[in-house]
């Protein structure tokens, strides 16, 4: 009979259930405060600059690169104006990610 509360199997079965629902309760506090504290305002700055970062590095690589093409395009110098426009770009990439960095945020 499973329908009264006399069941042995039935109370076996509700102790592991309570058993595992406090211990879920345990694992999502301790889990609620490792990520609060994450997450603050110095995580969110700490993910803003690295997005910085990135864009300066990807502009950087693709404005050279685009810029010496266009210039091996028109003045026939390939791949010369590629390479060094290339270079100039990684130069000035990390140059702004070196100041980015040094420099005291807010």
């Amino acid at each position: 009979m499973t329908g009264n509360g006399s069941d042995p199997e039935a109370a076996s079965e509700d102790s592991r259930l309570v058993s595992l629902e406090e211990r879920l309760d345990r694992a999502e506090a301790a889990e609620a405060k490792r990520t609060a504290v994450n997450a603050g305002p110095e995580s969110d700055a700490n993910y803003r600059l690295g997005n910085r970062v990135l864009a300066e590095l990807l502009g950087g690589l693709i404005g050279g690169g685009l810029f010496g093409w266009l210039i091996d395009r028109f003045a026939d110098t390939s791949p010369w104006g590629l390479l060094v426009m290339l270079f100039m770009g990684i130069v000035v990439a990390f140059r702004n990610i070196i100041r980015l960095t040094t420099t005291p945020r807010k």
